[in-house]
């Protein structure tokens, strides 16, 4: 799979996707302040998944309809970066295939998938 890391997220994920022999773009290795749309639009270029913890990449997709290829949104603000990987490494085991196309959330130890694009 293919996944654009977003700069808030860290970088024990991107590691874990590397190690996992995921394709990976890291925001925080080009521009930590890359606005929203752009790190949408690079993720599209490369069709690949947003993995983020900025809840505007739901306002992006959804009311403004761009496209994408698939966004993991994180809602796990408290949790530590090793904490942040396992969870994502535990996504992907269990859903990894739901993930491309969709809007995903993780919240409170439970994962939404929205529709398609």
């Amino acid at each position: 799979m293919r996944f654009v890391v977003d700069a808030g997220v860290g970088a024990s994920v991107e590691q874990l996707l590397r190690n996992l022999a995921h394709f990976v773009v890291a925001i925080r290795d080009i521009d930590t302040h890359l606005p929203d749309t752009e790190v949408l639009a690079l993720a599209h270029r490369h069709e690949a998944i947003v993995v983020t913890m900025d809840k505007d990449f739901g306002e992006l997709v959804f009311r403004g309809a761009t496209l994408h290829h698939g966004v993991l949104l994180l809602r796990l603000e408290e949790a530590t970066g090793p904490e942040r990987a396992n969870i994502v490494r535990l996504i992907l085991e269990q859903h990894g295939a739901e993930l491309p196309g969709r809007f995903s959330v993780f919240q409170h130890d439970r994962l939404r998938i929205s529709g398609s694009q």
